[in-house]
């Protein structure tokens, strides 16, 4: 199978890597930092970091053929354990249902200033 490049415009890296990795049914993202859509700027409030990192997994998402429904697993990196709370309310609003969540890991990373992320999607249709 033949590995893709997924790109977007609303986030780009600075480095020369793509946002996201499709290989069949498999979607990959990269690192995701809570940067404002389509610029260069991060805020300082985290539930705005945070309603900006689910803009980008969703764009991701779609450039890369997947859906919401589609996330095998998310990997939220937090400079202290009291953001998870903060993500749970995006979480929620994102998968309201309980019986059908993907798994999520937080790992605190000290010294970190701004949320980030990754995720796993398996596109089945």
């Amino acid at each position: 199978m033949a590995r893709e490049s997924v790109e977007i415009t609303s986030f780009v890296h600075s480095n020369p890597l793509p946002a996201g990795s499709r290989i069949g049914p498999l979607l990959v993202s990269s690192i995701i930092a809570p940067r404002d859509p389509g610029l260069d700027s991060t805020p300082d409030d985290p539930a705005a970091q945070l309603r900006n990192l689910f803009h980008h997994v969703g764009e991701i998402l779609a450039a890369g053929g997947a859906e919401w429904r589609h996330v095998a697993k998310m990997t939220f990196f937090v400079p202290d354990g009291s953001y998870r709370s903060l993500i749970n309310v995006p979480w929620v609003e994102f998968f309201p249902d309980a019986a059908s969540r993907p798994a999520r890991h937080t790992q605190v990373t000290p010294g970190g200033g701004a949320v980030s992320c990754d995720f796993m999607a398996y596109i089945t249709d």
